[in-house]
């Protein structure tokens, strides 16, 4: 295991009713003035919106307020959430929503204190030191932005899909986890953030780094709780049992407590950024397509490593004398579960994507600084990122 500093300081308010608190945990944390993040419509369906205003105003705090963010969030709507935060004079942010409304309130918040273009933070032109708070009413379990140090924008010009580098100055200071909240999503989201979280674990766990074990089994332990939990969420929205489950396994997945001491991967999340760039896809629907092709592209780097992950999460028979059979097994059983839960697994079955886009893909990547090559388990560049999205289209 390799030296690590981990810092993790959001508190997190998990279980039934809590986000009535929101108020007295704003009122914690110094803020005075909100400006409240959220999407579209859901969030005033299953009663978040009505339960969170009506704590701020029991608190006394008045409220600014943004909505309308989109999955994959672009940069427009940060433009416009600075203007409002400067011009309300906020001193907090709340992101009532999932991972696309937590990393616009992420975004607004640096950008709100910044006399440049929030936009510098992701294209590497300065570092983050400064941010208004953020709390989160969490209502999607999938990107785990709620206990994160990340944050991904789309700016629309150019539509340019970038991650900001990591900081833990962006780490939430509260988060709210209420599972019922998550009761009312489709089952295709569900299904999405549940491959979405299981894809943060995988960059992780699959790793060059010796002697890992702890963080292993925690991977695996994870790893094998969503596979369970996954499939009786989408069967049965009401199973609270299995939306807790997710709904903190997906937090876990991300806060970098399954990720510390060891080298990362992430290269199957570069290379979705491009499909959910150019096809506006579910971010998890993209993982389902890419992980596994990328998993077959680079499992002869370490056959060892796949077949551990077949046997410790779906129950495999280990090969000893042909590990590589038995690793091959693993992807194909990660496959169907993703296609199980009614994920796509090719890029065919994603809305608008043709395989004569791939040049066009590997190309905008390119646009990015540095943006080859990427992966810390085998190194990709502008050919192996085509070779495995030729997979995908298989």
């Amino acid at each position: 295991m390799d030296n690590f500093t981990f810092y993790s300081p959001t508190l997190f308010a998990f279980g039934d009713g809590e986000e009535k608190n929101t108020g007295a945990l704003v009122k914690r944390f110094g803020g005075t003035k909100v400006l409240l993040v959220c999407g579209g419509g859901s969030v005033k369906r299953n009663g978040a919106y009505d339960a969170v205003t009506a704590s701020l105003k029991d608190a006394g705090i008045p409220y600014a307020e943004l909505s309308g963010v989109q999955a994959n969030p672009r940069s427009g709507k940060v433009y416009e959430g600075i203007e409002i935060a400067r011009r309300e004079k906020v001193d907090f942010l709340v992101a009532l929503g999932g991972g696309s409304v937590i990393d616009t309130a992420k975004a607004i918040g640096v950008g709100t204190l910044y006399d440049g273009d929030f936009w510098d933070f992701f294209a590497g032109k300065t570092k983050v030191e400064k941010t208004l708070p953020v709390g989160v009413i969490l209502t999607i379990a999938a990107a785990g932005s709620e206990g994160s140090d990340s944050m991904v924008i789309t700016l629309e010009e150019g539509n340019l899909k970038w991650g900001a580098p990591k900081t833990d100055v962006i780490r939430p200071k509260f988060a709210v986890l209420d599972p019922r909240l998550t009761c009312s999503l489709p089952a295709y989201q569900t299904a999405s953030g549940a491959v979405d979280m299981m894809a943060h674990i995988l960059e992780r766990y699959f790793s060059n780094t010796p002697d890992v074990i702890l963080t292993d089994r925690l991977c695996e332990a994870l790893l094998k709780t969503i596979v369970e939990a996954a499939p009786r969420a989408v069967a049965n929205p009401d199973d609270y049992a299995a939306r807790a489950d997710l709904m903190w396994a997906g937090m876990l997945a991300h806060n970098n407590s399954c990720g510390v001491g060891r080298v990362q991967d992430w290269a199957s999340h570069q290379i979705e950024h491009e499909l959910s760039a150019f096809y506006d896809c579910a971010h998890g629907a993209g993982l389902a397509v890419v992980m596994p092709a990328w998993m077959e592209y680079v499992m002869d780097h370490d056959p060892m490593r796949f077949a551990r992950m077949a046997v410790e999460v779906f129950g495999c028979a280990m090969d000893y004398a042909h590990p590589e059979n038995t690793a091959r097994e693993g992807i194909a059983r990660l496959r169907a579960f993703f296609k199980g839960i009614g994920m796509p697994t090719a890029l065919s079955d994603v809305e608008g994507a043709k395989a004569e886009d791939i040049p066009a893909m590997v190309d905008h990547r390119a646009e990015k600084p540095n943006g080859f090559p990427f992966g810390g388990f085998v190194k990709i560049g502008p050919k192996e990122m085509e070779e495995i999205l030729r997979i995908t289209a298989r």
